[in-house]
């Protein structure tokens, strides 16, 4: 039998990580980064939304329905960075 499956598991360590009180600037500069990338991706939408109307009149609409999806990408990236970084740390 294998010696771990014979382990209890109240000995396995489940550690909390903490975040040290030097890191204040970097969590500021981070919510910086967050909060104008997700005022960026607005402005994107915005723009793309704006190239549409212009395309539909030249009856080329269809071509920003892809730019539309890589700005709205970028944008569930950004909300979800610290989730896809804690998924793998």
């Amino acid at each position: 039998m294998n010696s771990l499956a014979r382990l209890d598991s109240s000995f396995i360590p489940n550690p909390t990580p903490v975040v040290p009180a030097q890191a204040g600037g970097l969590l500021t500069i981070l919510n910086w980064a967050s909060g104008i990338g997700l005022v960026l991706g607005v402005l994107g939408v915005i723009i793309v939304g704006i190239g549409m109307v212009i395309q539909l009149q030249r009856g080329e609409g269809a071509q920003a329905i892809g730019k539309l999806g890589w700005v709205l990408l970028g944008c569930i990236i950004i909300t979800g960075a610290s989730g896809i970084v804690r998924a793998f740390v």
